[in-house]
């Protein structure tokens, strides 16, 4: 079973993900083609990782593994003690409701819920979690909390999926592209979001993306093509999102 992330939770530092010739292939015969090529990395609790790549590289597919939305075809993947390789979809589905937080680059609100509603539906999931109203103030939507969807704007309705995500206080939380609808200024207002949610709850996150930008506001940076890590490099310290150009 998976560890219970309310009374387990990993010390900083502590692996948190073991990976070791991971593969993923889609297809058979002359139709086969492998997304993963032998993936091998650890991960470690409160870390900041972006993960950087071309489209086509096998990144969003590694995000799947790791979040136990798909299962690989080879090699070892581990979260913590629990083997994610070999898991049945009711242990995948335990995992992903209490230890994983999503974020994507489409936002997936409830159009006729508030911000604070749709943020509620996770809570009533979570066995600890923070109240919708905390959640949000963290990523700066306390005076919005009772707009639609459609009374915000994109950047605010990408900072109520951060709230919805990280408000369950998940050990991880998983980022594909989450600027990639926004523009520049925008963006910076969502990374201070996911950045904050990493520094204050201690949450290992990991942001994918073809940005090579974002790279220096994390610990780590990990580069990544034709299915395989290639390169991975450590910040001697994290670039705050303010600070970042492109």
């Amino acid at each position: 079973m998976p560890p219970d992330p309310t009374t387990t939770r990993p010390a900083a530092g502590e692996t948190v993900f073991h990976v070791r010739g991971l593969t993923k292939t889609y297809g058979d015969g002359a139709a086969q083609v492998r997304a993963l090529a032998g993936v091998d990395l650890d991960l470690r609790a409160g870390e900041l990782i972006v993960l950087l790549g071309p489209s086509g590289s096998g990144k969003t597919t590694l995000l799947n593994q790791l979040g136990g939305l798909d299962i690989p075809s080879g090699g070892e993947l581990r979260y913590r003690d629990f083997d994610l390789t070999h898991a049945d979809e009711d242990l995948l589905t335990r995992y992903r409701r209490e230890s994983v937080g999503f974020i994507f680059q489409f936002y997936n609100l409830i159009p006729s819920l508030t911000a604070r509603e749709n943020v509620g539906l996770i809570t009533e999931l979570a066995a600890h979690p923070l109240a919708p109203e905390t959640a949000l103030a963290m990523v700066g939507l306390a005076a919005r909390m009772d707009h639609f969807p459609a009374q915000l704007s994109g950047g605010e309705q990408q900072r109520v999926a951060i709230a919805r995500a990280i408000a369950k206080r998940p050990e991880v939380l998983l980022c594909d592209e989450p600027t990639g609808a926004l523009d520049v200024r925008t963006g910076i207002v969502v990374l201070e979001a996911i950045e904050r949610a990493n520094r204050e709850l201690g949450t290992l996150t990991v942001i994918i993306t073809h940005n090579a930008v974002m790279a220096d506001m994390a610990d780590r940076v990990i580069h990544f093509s034709d299915g395989r890590v290639q390169q991975e490099r450590r910040n001697a310290a994290r670039a705050a999102p303010a600070t970042l150009r492109w």
